[in-house]
């Protein structure tokens, strides 16, 4: 990221979250939708959403001013960004956006997480907010699953564990990838129901099974080729990871494979960027969370009893580390 030149900078940065939260909020209250394809008017927007005449006017001015919105006459339209990726009724919607609402009142409390160190929130998660953030968690998955089995090498891997896999994206992925492999996605029981939707919506209900439970607690059993850590380490502490690697050697057959894609801190921990940035939602959402360095995964994977271990961080979207079993 560019450093800063001067103090319009500094602000500038001091102030962008006014325009995320004028966007949130229009997705939130679901006016984007409520305009379609049409052309209302603020009161006609604000009755279709429940929402106060005057308030909508200024949120959909704003809207506007950034360039999500056009207005001619006093009559909004959805840009063509707009239409495409925030109209519910686009198959290319943004639901995802939902997760990043929630998100943005957890990153309010970043200065008490700073000085408490860790999440000074009391989670709650209803159906709806989970349901949004596993299609969330999806959507991203959905962008990298297809890559990753193309860089992993599958062949001879018939069994696969994917660890707190969510909508089993890159279960699914790996199937599609090698004819008879079969895959497990465990997950919390309130989890695996949206596991089955997914997998069924994809047509894998025969090769991707679902085993519900706390990936923390229950067994991994045994007999895998593969077991995958995908966005799941940045969840945890170091000394969880750790454990967790255990369990997973112990479920591998010989010549199986740990694989973690996650964010891969330098030793400074300050690049890439993003990884540095989301230390901090961990922060604020999680009591020991955090993203870590290659020096720290690898010596999880030795201590598991990893014979080797390998790095590909080419790409800081998909870094892999990845430990071998003989």
């Amino acid at each position: 990221m560019p450093a800063p030149q001067s103090a319009a900078d500094l602000m500038a940065i001091a102030a962008a979250f006014r325009q995320s939260r004028v966007l949130l909020s229009g997705y939130d209250l679901g006016v984007f939708t409520a305009i379609g394809g049409g052309s209302p008017t603020a009161a006609e927007v604000a009755q279709k959403v429940g929402a106060d005449e005057r308030g909508i006017d200024r949120l959909l001015n704003a809207l506007v001013a950034i360039g999500v919105l056009e207005k001619t006459a006093g009559r909004f339209r959805n840009g063509a960004a707009a239409a495409r990726w925030l109209d519910a009724a686009s198959p290319d919607c943004l639901s995802s956006l939902g997760h990043q609402s929630q998100l943005y009142a957890a990153w309010a409390t970043l200065t008490d997480a700073v000085k408490a160190g860790g999440s000074v929130r009391e989670r709650r998660r209803d159906g709806s907010s989970l349901e949004a953030f596993i299609e969330a968690m999806d959507r991203r998955a959905r962008d990298t699953a297809n890559a990753l089995a193309a860089r992993i090498d599958l062949a001879g891997v018939d069994k696969v564990l994917d660890v707190g896999g969510g909508s089993g994206a890159f279960s699914i992925a790996f199937c599609r990838a090698r004819e008879g492999l079969k895959a497990t996605v465990l997950d919390l029981p309130e989890v695996v129901p949206l596991t089955a939707r997914y997998v069924a919506a994809a047509g894998m209900q025969n090769r991707v099974s679902t085993v519900a439970g706390d990936f923390h607690d229950a067994p991994f059993g045994d007999g895998f080729d593969l077991v995958l850590f995908s966005a799941i380490v940045h969840m945890n502490g170091a000394e969880v990871n750790r454990r967790l690697m255990g369990k997973a050697f112990a479920a591998l057959n010989p010549g199986g494979r740990i694989v973690i894609q996650d964010f891969v801190m330098g030793d400074d921990r300050t690049a890439p960027a993003d990884g540095a940035l989301f230390a901090l939602n961990m922060l604020v959402n999680t009591g020991e969370g955090d993203t870590f360095t290659e020096a720290e995964m690898r010596a999880w994977l030795t201590d598991a009893g990893c014979a080797r271990v390998t790095c590909d961080g080419a790409d800081a979207r998909l870094a892999l580390v990845i430990g071998h079993k003989e």
